[in-house]
């Protein structure tokens, strides 16, 4: 499988588990089977409720002597409410115990938003903290310190868009080693990963399927479906691949790391699979000419009277 190097010399895996909307009772499960058919990369977050499960699982994984700690790659992410300088550790902390690790191999600012302690999702404005309440430099320079302590080994941020990163390199001596934002055929999104490569800073690409699963709240009327895209199929048909596995390897291919979620055993191992398809030029020519800056996550999710999610993506 191709990895993504670090400057350390640490590598991770191009094709990884994501647990994003994996239900407990699901989720443990999910990690074991990925782990023992060949994943060693597996992406988590606070806000996805489901690291204590995982949490088991790893500990189960682990107790069988196969597979040992440094043989995987765990990232997870900072929720929005644990922003202000004194709640990073101690919220990376919880991520840890609730895994059952001494470390992880990444941890990621999860959106350059933040909310009051305790507030999962705002639904009024003041339930959000402003940039002067909680800058994103300081909880930067606290995830900075999390690196020195040894909690995790690298450090990144998540859906931030290239003003933001542009800011946060302004201000910063260190700057992030990793960016995980939504990418696809239909997000395309060709200045951001031209601006990362230029920096060195690393992407992986959440939503690479097009999401199907996400709750009907969050879809949009008509939504285009990446997995039904007729150029895909044909793509997928001609590798006597499976669409799933031709938007996998676009991804890879543009020197990303993916993440793709399932909790079906077939699909996971079918994703992972996706090492063996090889696109080529014409393929990728087709893909290119399906760029329609599509969002799946729109960021709707933190409206209230005063916010937009259009200031998260500087969209408009």
């Amino acid at each position: 499988m191709k990895v993504l190097k670090f400057k350390n010399g640490d590598e991770m895996p191009s094709i990884g588990l994501g647990t994003w909307k994996s239900d407990k009772g699901e989720v443990g499960k999910a990690v074991k089977i990925a782990i023992n058919n060949g994943y060693r990369h597996i992406d988590c977050a606070a806000i996805y409720g489901n690291e204590a499960e995982i949490g088991e699982a790893l500990s189960e994984i682990f107790e069988e002597g196969k597979i040992k700690r440094e043989d995987l790659w765990i990232t997870s992410k900072l929720w929005n409410d644990a922003h202000k300088k004194e709640d990073v550790i101690p919220a990376l902390k919880i991520t840890l115990e609730d895994l059952q690790l001494d470390y992880l191999d990444l941890y990621l600012i999860h959106w350059p938003v933040a909310f009051k302690p305790g507030i999962g999702f705002p639904k009024k404005d003041e339930q959000f903290l402003s940039l002067e309440e909680a800058p994103i430099i300081e909880t930067w320079n606290s995830m900075l310190e999390a690196k020195k302590l040894g909690l995790t080994r690298h450090v990144g941020v998540s859906n931030f868009s290239v003003p933001k990163l542009k800011k946060l390199i302004q201000e910063t001596e260190v700057i992030p080693e990793m960016n995980q934002v939504e990418l696809h055929p239909y997000l395309q999104q060709n200045e951001l990963l031209e601006f990362c490569k230029k920096h060195s800073i690393l992407l992986t690409a959440f939503s690479p399927l097009g999401s199907g699963d996400r709750i009907d709240a969050m879809k949009a009327p008509d939504e285009p479906s990446l997995l039904e895209n007729k150029v895909i199929k044909e793509i997928a048909k001609k590798h006597a691949a499976t669409p799933g596995q031709v938007l996998i390897t676009w991804s890879v291919l543009r020197g990303t790391t993916v993440i793709p979620k399932s909790v079906n055993e077939g699909r996971i191992i079918e994703n992972l699979k996706s090492v063996n398809v090889n696109l080529d030029e014409e393929d990728l020519k087709k893909i290119a000419n399906l760029n329609k800056h599509f969002r799946y996550v729109t960021g709707e999710f933190f409206v209230t009277e005063g916010n937009t999610y259009e200031n998260i993506y500087d969209d408009k």
